[in-house]
């Protein structure tokens, strides 16, 4: 749990700063440079740690971790912040961690109990509140956009931390990054042709704290938390974040953090205490894989 809030106060920054880097920059180019950026790092740190090629399976399950949240997220995510604000954002991200337990249901054959799913979905209902009554606003075409940034982060989170299990929380976002690289490469080459990379300082802060931070090193202990404490139980601890963006505003903006985020911020909290002692059993997986898995 203490890898998993780490990991989630690392993304607490991720919508601010997408907001900041796509004022002067593509949204395009955001979300897959991001990607790319990362891959700068991470290449090195895998050839200095000598680490070994992943399998075939593993690089299939890879590539879905890539599709997911160095493609999907931070694209669809990245054209909805140019059409909405971060507010709005967190509504229907408000959602993402009952979406992850669901999609850990389907990857990891975790069968949490019937108090979890409830006190899941209480916790998402009083997020998704508490965003409407802060200035959410009403629905947009943005966010068909963030919905789909849901899903493909929920499957992104649900498959890097059942693979996290092999090969390790960091070396799963980092051969997701590096193998998707010569991917990101052409398309990026062509947008910065046709839009060149003349952005303002603030974009470009909120350009390296996305690559850095929300695409590699926050990677590091969200995926070793999902890894060994469980992809349902420890993805509830999402609901706290837009709480802790709205307190990172107040820390770094002089934003005003009310009465009533403090009581909701209290209710999630329950909700994630409540999850930890819910139930969850595992069942068996389908013939043919259980090898796979406990490699």
């Amino acid at each position: 749990m203490a890898f998993g809030l780490l990991g989630v106060l690392s993304f607490s920054l991720t919508l601010p700063a997408t907001r900041l880097a796509v004022a002067s920059l593509d949204p395009m180019m955001v979300g897959l440079g991001r990607g790319l950026a990362a891959a700068c790092l991470a290449a090195p740190l895998l050839w200095l740690t000598r680490q070994r090629w992943p399998t075939r399976p593993q690089i299939r399950s890879l590539a879905v971790v890539a599709l997911g949240v160095i493609v999907g997220f931070p694209v669809l995510s990245a054209w909805a912040m140019r059409h909405a604000n971060a507010s709005h954002g967190a509504v229907v991200l408000g959602l993402l961690p009952l979406a992850t337990a669901l999609a850990g249901a389907l990857r990891t054959h975790e069968r949490p109990s019937l108090a979890f799913w409830v006190s899941s979905a209480a916790g998402s209902l009083t997020v998704i509140v508490f965003a409407l009554s802060t200035g959410g606003g009403s629905p947009c075409l943005a966010d068909a956009a963030l919905l789909g940034a849901v899903i493909a982060a929920a499957l992104g989170y649900a498959e890097g931390g059942r693979l996290a299990r092999e090969l390790g929380g960091w070396q799963v976002i980092s051969w997701a990054v590096v193998l998707a690289s010569p991917f990101l490469l052409p398309p990026l080459a062509w947008l910065a042709w046709k839009h060149g990379l003349h952005a303002t300082p603030t974009s470009w802060a909120g350009f390296a704290y996305l690559s850095f931070v929300s695409s590699f090193l926050g990677f590091f202990a969200w995926y070793h938390g999902l890894a060994v404490g469980g992809v349902a139980r420890v993805s509830q601890l999402q609901l706290l974040q837009p709480f802790l963006t709205l307190a990172f505003a107040a820390l770094f903006f002089g934003e005003r953090f009310g009465a009533g985020g403090f009581a909701c911020a209290g209710l999630v909290a329950a909700s994630v205490h409540l999850n930890r002692r819910s139930r969850i059993s595992h069942a068996l997986p389908p013939a043919g894989t259980a090898g796979s898995l406990a490699k």
